[in-house]
């Protein structure tokens, strides 16, 4: 028998984190161009989830999320950014926060929707935006300083913009909302029907004493925005598969609608574990100290180099701007890159819808220092 698949997204290219690992494992580079961590879990969080597996914690977990962690969670976002979410009915526990922007798109979006993201974003954005339909528009940042485009990002605005996408801290650049960057945003969005879309899965990684402009601190915006987490980049168990989202009930209904047969609930033991473990608020609060120094060891082995950092004021990424090297587009040098000397990174251009070129990789610091030397070594000898 002769059966066909009509493709939903044929022209997709595939993402570039799976190929670049790839391509590091089979060249043994080191790996600086997925976003994981290189180091441990704390142990206390994994003995946690042992504790409550043995407990027998091991059936179905509530469709949102086991209600403590819920209730932390919102205990955390009321102390850190002034708003408090009902656990009950505006947060939701989801299989990382790809899954949870996947499920708030499509819970919103419908054909010939328009959808404003910001280039360079990061890649899970488009494919469900057109999976569900709708239009993408693109704005990019300014270029080399990454500052948002406000301007650009209002004239893109229409009658169809049903949502526009932010994220804070932003990947891959490292930049971070401002005041400013916010106040621009309430003026386009204020008297529209358009939702945020706030991808904040950073939200604990902010460098030089920056705040984490997070839309939760803002009244009135809070009422027509999706903000997204994660549990697993805060944690250091990007393998769990563990974020959550939070909206006001009238979204966020829409949005269990969806959730209940993507994956109905996430698994129970780690729940348990997290709602334990969040009591912690120094495993969090001291984030941004522990990655700034990652950061700045980096760019201290890094030196006596040609690549020229680009300012990075969090995540836990990096850009180099490679110019002085090569005249080499960023995906062929980053692939000579891992082939030759042996450091996977990952080209930026790839997030760009015209593969805009600014001679830059990302390279991931949440790494031991150790294998950071090493591929500062190898990056040096270029």
């Amino acid at each position: 028998m002769n059966f066909s698949l009509q493709a939903k997204l044929p022209n997709l290219e595939k993402s570039i984190f799976p190929v670049m690992t790839a391509l590091a494992n089979e060249h043994n580079a080191i790996n600086l161009a997925q976003g994981f961590p290189g180091f441990d879990t704390d142990p206390e969080l994994i003995n946690l989830v042992s504790k409550y597996m043995n407990q027998g914690e091991n059936q179905y977990a509530p469709m949102m999320g086991v209600l403590g962690l819920r209730e932390k969670l919102s205990d955390k976002i009321a102390s850190l950014y002034g708003h408090r979410y009902n656990p009950v009915t505006e947060i939701c526990i989801t299989s990382g926060a790809t899954q949870a922007i996947f499920t708030a798109v499509s819970a919103v979006i419908n054909e010939g929707d328009e959808v404003i993201i910001i280039d360079p974003a990061f890649d899970c954005y488009e494919p469900v935006i057109l999976f569900n339909k709708g239009v993408v528009v693109r704005s990019p940042l300014k270029p080399m300083t990454f500052d948002f485009d406000w301007e650009d990002i209002r004239s893109k605005v229409t009658r169809k913009t049903r949502m526009i996408i932010i994220n804070t801290p932003h990947n891959p650049s490292g930049k971070v909302f401002s005041v400013h960057d916010v106040d621009e945003l309430k003026k386009i969005v204020i008297d529209s029907n358009i939702i945020i879309l706030s991808d904040e899965v950073y939200e604990h990684i902010v460098f030089e004493e920056k705040r984490h402009e997070s839309i939760c601190r803002y009244t009135e915006l809070i009422n027509r925005s999706i903000v997204v987490y994660s549990l697993g980049k805060t944690y250091h168990t990007t393998g769990w598969r563990m974020g959550y989202v939070c909206a006001p009930e009238w979204i966020m209904k829409e949005i269990v609608s969806a959730h209940q047969y993507q994956i109905y609930a996430v698994p129970t033991p780690f729940q348990y574990a997290i709602e334990e473990y969040t009591l912690k608020s120094n495993k969090y609060l001291e984030l941004s100290g522990f990655f700034q120094e990652k950061r700045d060891f980096f760019l201290k082995c890094l030196e006596e180099s040609k690549f020229v950092p680009q300012e990075c004021s969090g995540t836990y990424f990096q850009l180099l701007n490679y110019s002085a090297i090569t005249d080499e587009n960023d995906v062929d040098f980053a692939r000579r890159l891992t082939i030759k000397n042996k450091v996977a990174s990952i080209p930026i251009s790839v997030f760009y819808e015209n593969k805009r070129q600014d001679k830059l990789l990302r390279f991931c610091f949440a790494k031991d220092n150790d294998e950071l030397e090493r591929g500062a070594e190898r990056l040096c000898k270029l």
